[in-house]
């Protein structure tokens, strides 16, 4: 590798990498130290496993693990979020591209694939206990920020609890290969196609999760309007569904995910000093609020969040 100087330093994002861009070999260097198992290894195949079915997905070029990089290509920097944030473009029309991609990717039946060290890895299973440890996340950094210690353990004891019934009311089984981290940021727009990037999270989990995380991103703010046009879509273009049962996957799925961004979010800015998250903890409350609503599964959680977070759950 030529050395970091010569090379220019790109954004980042909440992992533990960092981004090097290598214009002669129009490359991108992965640089991880921490987690580099995870953010090298297991990042290459999942690639590995999306680009042989036909999905847009950085390819290796070459790889150093032992000194913590890898090499892989560039597909610019333009991702879809840049895009749609701009008022001039029809939203609608990039959303049922990015649709027609999350099909595909829930259409992988590969579980297994070599990685570079030629030994076989396989996807894990996105089970209830992975969901509930990251809905905890919640508890373990944001609550003990807002609450008093007397007041955290007894929100604590009663929200655990909660997650778990909410999980056992899921209707999907782990069958489909999902991304994890779905949303526009994690697509990048090169040739006039769609590419997927920070696929590291894989796992082989509920059909409705990948959709959740799209369409209610934290990121990007849409109106609830749009976010049922986009999920009709969906369902549209996937008719063995069953409404009712997908629908309530979904939105339980949507309000354990946004739980676990405000933790991970408050993680990033006590743990790591990066406090730029903190700002989109209250559009993850908005969603949460928004889904909640929805439906009587919700009652008991709503109440707590109400109870213990009045400025947010109204």
């Amino acid at each position: 590798m030529k050395s970091l100087a010569k090379l220019k330093k790109i954004k980042g994002d909440a992992s533990f990498r960092e981004f090097y861009r290598n214009r002669e070999n129009k490359s991108i260097i992965v640089i991880s130290k921490k987690e580099k198992l995870k953010n090298l290894l297991i990042y290459d195949a999942i690639n590995k496993i999306l680009v042989k079915n036909k999905i847009l997905a950085p390819n290796l070029l070459s790889e150093n693990y032992n000194n913590n990089y890898i090499e892989i290509n560039d597909f610019g920097n333009q991702t879809l979020f840049q895009i749609l944030k701009k008022k001039n473009n029809n939203k609608f029309i990039i959303f049922k591209k990015i649709i027609k991609i999350l099909n595909k990717i829930q259409l992988i039946k590969d579980k297994k694939v070599k990685n570079f060290k030629n030994k076989l890895y396989k996807v894990q299973e996105y089970n209830n206990k992975i969901l509930f440890d990251e809905a905890k996340l919640f508890c373990d950094w944001y609550a003990p920020k807002i609450l008093s210690k007397l007041k955290n353990i007894k929100f604590k004891k009663k929200f655990k609890l909660e997650i778990k019934n909410l999980l056992l009311k899921l209707n999907y089984k782990n069958v489909t290969f999902v991304h994890r981290d779905f949303h526009v940021s994690n697509l990048m727009y090169c040739n006039k196609k769609i590419a997927v990037i920070d696929s590291q999270d894989a796992l082989i989990g509920n059909r409705a999760y990948d959709l959740a995380s799209l369409i209610d991103d934290v990121r990007l703010k849409t109106s609830n309007e749009f976010k049922e046009k986009v999920f009709k879509f969906y369902v549209k273009t996937n008719k063995k569904i069953d409404l009712e049962k997908f629908k309530k996957d979904f939105e339980i799925l949507s309000v354990l995910r946004n739980l676990k961004i405000i933790g991970i979010f408050m993680r990033l800015a006590v743990r790591d000093n990066k406090k730029k998250y903190l700002k989109l903890i209250p559009y993850a409350w908005e969603m949460i609020n928004y889904r909640i609503k929805e439906q009587n599964e919700f009652h008991n959680l709503m109440m707590l969040l109400k109870n213990d977070f009045p400025k947010f759950v109204r």
